[in-house]
C-alpha cells in the first residue's frame, strides 16, 4: 500500500466533507469524530455529481447527494437508496500525528 497524505485532520470539521484531487483521483474525506476518517470516490455514481457538496449523516454514516438525493454508506461505498445502484470506490485511510494518508493505488 501506498499511502499519501491528503490532508491535515485540521482540514476536515467533525460532521464534514472535504473534496480533493488525489493522483487523477477526485477524492472525498468524511470525518465522522475525533479521528475517524473515511476516504472515497468524490462522484455520485447516479449523475457524477460531487459527494463532497453533499451531507453527512453522522448516525447512518452515510453522505446523501445534493443533486439527486442519492445515499452512500461512508465506510463500504454501498449505495443506500435510489437512484443509485453502484457503489463507490473506497480508499484505505490511516491518521498519523494529525495528517490523513490515503491509499488511492490500492
Amino acid at each position: 500500500m501506498a499511502f499519501v497524505r491528503a490532508a491535515s485532520l485540521a482540514d476536515v470539521d467533525e460532521g464534514g466533507l472535504l473534496g480533493l484531487e488525489m493522483e487523477g483521483h477526485r477524492v472525498c474525506l468524511a470525518r465522522l469524530q475525533g479521528d475517524e476518517v473515511y476516504a472515497f470516490a468524490d462522484n455520485c455514481t447516479h449523475r457524477d455529481f460531487p459527494l463532497s457538496a453533499g451531507e453527512l449523516d453522522l448516525e447512518e454514516c452515510s453522505v446523501t447527494c445534493d443533486w439527486h438525493g442519492a445515499q452512500f454508506d461512508v465506510k463500504t461505498g454501498a449505495a443506500l437508496c435510489l437512484p443509485a445502484t453502484r457503489a463507490v470506490a473506497t480508499f484505505p485511510v490511516k491518521v498519523e500525528g494529525g495528517e490523513i494518508l490515503v491509499d488511492v493505488a490500492g
